[in-house]
């Protein structure tokens, strides 16, 4: 190890957890030094993936440890509070995935350690540094669209996987469906329209494709009021297949259409493009790179390797993290009242 190497913990290697420890693996001045499993399946099976890193059954024990830098959490939603607090009262960064928490409270008790500590918190909005969805936020910025009035976001794909044990259907462990995939739109339509001001109310609605469980909202759109008079729209339906985002953003100068498909969410090979206008022609915006949540999570490992050794900016912070949260459990409420829900 270098001194230059930032060591990373990480918590929960289920699906996701894994690809987490293959990006830190392979990302330049990471080291992957423990993994905590919450079973015995899934602890042996980090012992075998990565012979080098110690493997724990209990999370307490890796975040006691004085040589780690970061701890990486990914895990079921409800258990995001307990571990992130025990690891920044143990003097850790933390790389949070999303949703930070299930409440806005908890949010607040996260950031409140974080201060107390003078410890970084970076939430996983990893769209933000995906050489499209960023592209994007990067015209938007340099003023292509004019004032920017009006985002959508849309997403079509297929039913979300269960996750370890049936989590993601235990709605005592997700929060609400709207924490779990659309928390990302919310975040990029706040992203895009951060010059209108911030959110100051949503009014969604949803329905269940599953009889008995209406909690289970395979279907769900909201409408998010900023400040300044621009609104964004993000919707999404569960009942379709494969992995199909739609993002518009229109101004009052331009506008720009985006688009990203794969048999699934995390493909390596999927199709994508972004057109923009300007008012008088349409134009197809070459992406530098292949776009994905794959690459944007190894991005974001390398991000977190220069905000704590280079003192780099964070893409997105626990402040971010707090206000997805508390848009998502506005747009849930909406959806029970069947009201606008002031911010």
């Amino acid at each position: 190890m270098t001194q230059s190497t930032v060591r990373f913990g990480l918590v929960g290697y289920g699906a996701w957890g894994k690809f987490h420890a293959d990006a830190i693996a392979k990302t330049e001045g990471a080291e992957l030094r423990a993994i905590s499993g919450r079973t015995e399946q899934t602890c042996q099976a980090a012992r075998e993936a990565f012979p080098d890193a110690d493997v724990y059954d209990d999370y307490r024990e890796l975040v006691q440890r004085d040589d780690l830098d970061v701890v990486d959490i990914v895990v079921p939603n409800h258990a995001h509070h307990e571990i992130a607090c025990s690891a920044l009262e143990a003097g850790k960064h933390l790389l949070l995935e999303k949703p930070m928490a299930i409440s806005v409270g908890q949010c607040d008790d996260i950031l409140r350690l974080a201060e107390r500590n003078q410890r970084l918190v970076a939430i996983g909005h990893e769209l933000r540094l995906s050489s499209l969805w960023g592209k994007a936020s990067e015209l938007v910025e340099e003023g292509f669209v004019g004032q920017p009035q009006y985002v959508l976001v849309e997403l079509s794909r297929n039913p979300y996987r269960e996750g370890s044990s049936g989590w993601r259907y235990d709605i005592e462990q997700v929060g609400n469906w709207i924490l779990e995939e659309p928390i990302h739109f919310f975040d990029l339509a706040r992203w895009y329209l951060q010059s209108s001001g911030q959110p100051t109310s949503v009014y969604a609605t949803a329905n269940s494709r599953q009889e008995g469980h209406p909690e289970l909202q395979d279907n769900f759109s909201a409408i998010v009021h900023f400040e300044g008079g621009a609104y964004g729209v993000v919707t999404q339906t569960l009942s379709a297949f494969e992995h199909h985002q739609t993002v518009k953003i229109t101004g009052s100068r331009g506008a720009i259409w985006l688009s990203w498909s794969g048999p699934k969410d995390r493909t390596r090979h999927p199709t994508f493009f972004l057109k923009a206008f300007d008012g008088n022609q349409v134009r197809e915006v070459p992406i530098a790179r292949t776009a994905g949540e794959l690459f944007e999570l190894e991005d974001q490992v390398q991000m977190m390797v220069r905000a704590v050794r280079d003192g780099a900016p964070l893409a997105a912070t626990g402040e971010d993290g707090r206000w997805s949260v508390a848009l998502c459990l506005a747009a849930a409420e909406s959806v029970e009242k069947g009201v606008p829900v002031v911010i």
